[in-house]
């Protein structure tokens, strides 16, 4: 069965969010292969997460379902899917 890459942008719910907690809890919801930072404005930073996942209906949204379940996740957002190699 073959894979897609999600490429995730993660926002959190207030600039005052401990960003090293958070990842700890993506880490804990959704194991990603890859997290960065990507500063946004005013002392926002948005986390990038890179997950691979089976090309199978459903797998992004449960992705998505997961992140937004964290209590300091403000926003997800998928900004890109391709299939691996």
């Amino acid at each position: 069965m073959s894979e897609v890459i999600v490429s995730l942008k993660i926002l959190p719910k207030t600039v005052d969010v401990n960003l090293e907690e958070l990842e700890e809890e993506i880490k804990e919801a959704i194991s990603p292969e890859r997290m960065e930072r990507e500063p946004i404005a005013f002392g926002l930073v948005a986390i990038l997460a890179t997950k691979l996942v089976p090309d199978e209906a459903g797998q992004v949204d449960e992705l998505e379902k997961k992140l937004k379940a964290i209590e300091d996740v403000g926003e997800v957002e998928v900004v890109g899917i391709s299939r691996g190699l």
